[in-house]
């Protein structure tokens, strides 16, 4: 119990060796890696973009193009069949009229008037037809508003 009278070994505690420390890993680099990786993507994404909006650009005038010449043709085409067809009638009634010489009835032919100067004039001109009628939706036809019920 007493200890002094015992030879006691006194040992003092081995401090332990101090840890490396530990090398903190940053993830700046790896985050500067993935930025330029996505500021890149991002660039080739607007190029191509551009290319892309480019190309509609070009593909919308040439179909413009397209679309006007044709009507352009549409209108050539039904002005000659207009002229055409009053040509034929024309002629159709010169040829009827000079066919009976002999009726006492002979309808005397209508002259010329300013009027029918003015038909002529106008008959190169296509006309344009009015709008069709968009079509009816359900909500159109079926109203429940205007049903009227009746026993």
């Amino acid at each position: 119990m007493l200890s002094w009278t015992k030879d006691v070994v006194v040992t003092i505690p081995q401090t332990l060796p101090e840890p490396k420390p530990k090398r903190k890993h940053s993830l700046l680099p790896v985050l500067i890696v993935l930025f330029l990786i996505s500021y890149g993507l991002m660039s080739l994404l607007a190029v191509e973009q551009d290319r892309t909006i480019a190309s509609q650009r070009w593909l919308i005038t040439s179909l413009l193009n397209d679309s006007s010449e044709l009507s352009n043709l549409k209108g050539k085409i039904l002005q000659k069949q207009y002229a055409k067809a009053q040509a034929e009638a024309g002629s159709g009634s010169q040829a009827q009229a000079p066919s009976s010489p002999d009726s006492s009835s002979q309808q005397p032919q209508a002259q010329e008037s300013p009027a029918g100067n003015a038909r002529t004039n106008n008959a190169g001109k296509v006309r344009k037809g009015l709008p069709q009628r968009p079509p009816l939706g359900l909500a159109d036809i079926v109203d429940g508003r205007r049903i009227v019920k009746t026993i």
